[in-house]
């Protein structure tokens, strides 16, 4: 199957998938369409929304409708690293021998990222990188594909720790999941006060999906939208020549190079779910603000303007 085939069988699975996992999941349709474009990128994702939006049934719906395997660590302050990636016991032998933890799945939910002391939360970076994890000095990889998507509050602070920002860069995507609007809460209401339960059907296998992402990766850029996404990210950094004047006054740390190559690859998927064989500098807009969200840090005199990340992002585009 050619690439532009292949290409094509994706818009109609996509179409499938999502009308699966609409059976279970009311609204919401920004999030679920970001969330598979991070997983036929091969990216992680970071899902921010108050409690009772429905973020973990989200990402359990989708894990079934993808047909891989699912793991939820739930992050308290008493979790330890080998509670997620496994620890070495003695056996009946007394030889050690190594026991997986809840990481070895393909699509691993950590709940509450924020919740768990910031050594538990770099047992998660490794995994995330290199997509294998290091214990005793043995090297185990991770099942392919392989996604992280993790949730947080956005308003309780207390008794959290925030990410650190070499872990928030390697999300992917930052994902605000918002209220629903009347009509949305309204069938959400109808469809779960019942003794009726809707489940997905399975829409693709592992081996399809990596065969999408292989496509995905190889499809064209031309320089025209490849200038366009290095120059927006460069325009985030306020020490940059790029840099706008919002930029330099609201402005204390903007993106890396991490942020281009994710625009690129967000901008490539969105393209193939439309059934484009390049991206465009549309496709590129589109992932834009769930690219930078996260990677855009605002000074004191955003804060004290009430001037939010995603309204600098919006002056940038």
């Amino acid at each position: 199957m050619t690439d532009s085939e292949t290409i094509d069988a994706l818009v109609a699975k996509y179409e499938v998938l999502r009308q699966e996992i609409s059976k279970v999941i009311v609204g919401q349709q920004q999030a679920v369409d970001s969330l598979l474009n991070a997983i036929f990128t091969g990216g992680h994702c970071l899902l921010v929304g108050v409690p009772g939006l429905a973020k973990t049934l989200m990402v359990n719906t989708l894990a079934h409708a993808l047909g891989l395997e699912f793991s939820r660590i739930q992050f308290t302050p008493d979790l330890m690293p080998s509670d997620i990636t496994g620890s070495e016991i003695l056996d009946e032998n007394r030889r050690f021998q190594f026991i997986k933890g809840p990481v070895f799945a393909n699509i691993v939910l950590a709940d509450e990222i924020n919740r768990t002391p910031p050594k538990t939360q770099a047992a998660l970076l490794e995994a995330m990188q290199e997509r294998m994890v290091t214990v005793s000095g043995k090297s185990y990889r991770l099942p392919s594909p392989f996604f992280v998507l993790a949730t947080q509050n956005p308003i309780e602070q207390e008794g959290t720790y925030p990410l650190p920002e070499a872990q928030l860069d390697r999300f992917m995507f930052n994902i605000r999941v918002d209220y629903p609007s009347f009509e949305e809460e309204k069938a959400i209401v109808m469809s779960t006060t019942t003794d009726q339960k809707q489940q997905p059907s399975v829409v693709l296998s592992a081996e399809e999906i990596i065969a999408f992402q292989q496509s995905i990766r190889r499809m064209p850029v031309t320089d025209n939208v490849c200038d366009y996404a290095v120059r927006l990210v460069a325009a985030t950094r306020p020490t940059d020549a790029m840099a706008t004047e919002s930029t330099k006054k609201y402005v204390s740390w903007g993106a890396g190079p991490r942020a281009s190559q994710y625009l690129i690859m967000g901008a490539k998927t969105h393209a193939a779910f439309t059934g484009k064989y390049s991206p465009d500098i549309e496709d590129v807009q589109a992932v834009a603000a769930e690219v930078l969200r996260h990677r855009v840090v605002r000074n004191y005199y955003a804060e004290a303007e009430g001037i939010d990340v995603d309204h600098i992002i919006a002056e940038l585009l």
